[in-house]
């Protein structure tokens, strides 16, 4: 099997900034990054020449990584660690042997939304013509990423209303889930689950980041909507079957929100994302992400999921199939695109702070997780010899900081081989 070059391009890309899709925020905090000088195809263009992989000194590499696996800072420590482009399996411990995976449970949240939505899949969110006179009925379509923009565009479409209804029977059951605290609202953690938000709950200020989330964020969108158009009354409503469709706006893509959902460990997105998937699988959200990826050839016996973002202490997953995702989209398959949502070591998001004198820096992309003694890293990381390693490490019963580090200098110690 064969790692394609845009495996180990998506790295460099990431690494060096002024690339498609990425950003400028991005571009300014990987700019102090040293790393292989910049490919000249955007992102999204697939390289056709596969990589290359030069000779390993194998016993060198299985000596050093056991040693830095054994770390007593690591607690309870899971882990498999593969070569991309060989499928071999470099490091094992227990593989197969679930824990808490903490906010890696994004990456089966994500991997299985893209076979099943697809990668340009998008939501629209309509409103509609309400019973009465002056009434306009906003039918939440799971859109909780709208913003002041989104806002400005219906009211643009609307013109002027009396009252503003908002119908969010699109999702059903509990808006907490089991294992979440209540306090996590306020500590800006998650948000009661409805499918419409304001910024994820955040409202009209904060677009990222742990502020107190809205214990209403869909009758939120309704008053701001109210605001903008004149209206006087706000409440929940029901969308009439068959009613004129006033207004509608549509939100970023499927990897535009998985992006915006690694990058930070967005919760809200996260179950917003798993929600959507549960609707077209006709299930709850958890069990449809396991039946998905059953589907598409990952092994979940040993995986048990409570919610799709990982902030609940009942979820259990396997480093074996976390590792099998990652390897799947290394290898240039269908969940590819996952690659590219992935924080970068010391550059963005959740990894910002870490790997500042750590050769995985810049090189390493990988989703965390973090709980009460629980520490997560899982994804891809690539060689000074051109070798790329996929990795799941899953630390329980451990100090949070300790066990990052120690994490941080296992994936490093794979870059010289």
């Amino acid at each position: 099997m064969k790692v394609w070059t845009s495996v180990m391009a998506a790295v460099a890309l990431a690494a060096v900034g002024g690339v498609a899709g990425f950003g400028v925020v991005a571009q300014r905090e990987l700019a102090e990054l040293t790393v292989a000088p910049a490919y000249a195809l955007p992102a999204a263009t697939p390289v056709l020449e596969p990589a290359t992989p030069q000779p390993v000194d194998t016993a060198a590499r299985a000596a050093e990584v056991a040693a830095l696996a054994a770390d007593e800072a690591l607690g309870t420590f899971h882990a498999r660690i593969t070569d991309a482009a060989t499928g071999e399996t470099v490091f094992e411990s227990a593989p197969n042997d679930a824990l808490r995976p903490a906010s890696s449970t994004k990456l089966l949240t994500g991997s299985a939304a893209i076979v099943e939505l697809g990668a340009t899949d998008t939501i629209t969110t309509e409103v509609v013509r309400g019973l009465n006179p002056g009434e306009v009925v906003i039918k939440a379509a799971g859109d909780v990423w709208m913003n002041q923009e989104s806002i400005d565009s219906l009211a643009e479409q609307i013109g002027s209303a009396d009252t503003v209804l908002i119908d969010t029977s699109l999702w059903t059951g509990e808006t907490m889930l089991p294992g979440w605290n209540p306090v996590d609202i306020d500590a800006g953690f998650i948000a009661p689950l409805e499918p419409a938000m304001l910024n994820g709950g955040r409202g009209l200020g904060a677009e990222s980041g742990d502020v107190p989330r809205s214990h209403t964020p869909a009758i939120d969108v309704a008053q701001a909507l109210a605001d903008s158009v004149g209206a006087t009354t706000v409440g929940p409503g029901t969308a009439p079957a068959g009613a004129e469709v006033v207004a509608t706006t549509t939100s970023p893509d499927l990897v535009a929100r998985l992006r915006a959902m690694m990058k930070d460990s967005d919760n809200v997105m996260a179950e917003a994302i798993g929600r959507e998937v549960a609707i077209h699988r006709g299930s709850t959200a958890p069990q449809a992400t396991l039946d998905v990826l059953a589907e598409h050839g990952f092994t979940t016996a040993g995986t048990t999921l409570a919610d799709s973002s990982g902030l609940s202490t009942l979820n259990l997953i396997t480093p074996a199939l976390l590792d099998a995702v990652l390897l799947s989209a290394a290898q240039g398959g269908e969940i590819a695109p996952l690659l590219d949502t992935l924080p970068v070591a010391h550059g963005e998001g959740t990894l910002y702070d870490r790997f500042e004198d750590l050769p995985g820096r810049g090189w390493v992309r990988a989703k965390t997780g973090t709980l009460d003694y629980t520490s997560a890293l899982v994804g891809t990381v690539t060689s000074e010899n051109g070798n790329v390693y996929t990795f799941a490490l899953l630390s329980n019963d451990s100090e949070i900081l300790p066990a990052r580090r120690a994490m941080d200098t296992l994936t490093s110690a794979l870059r010289k081989y």
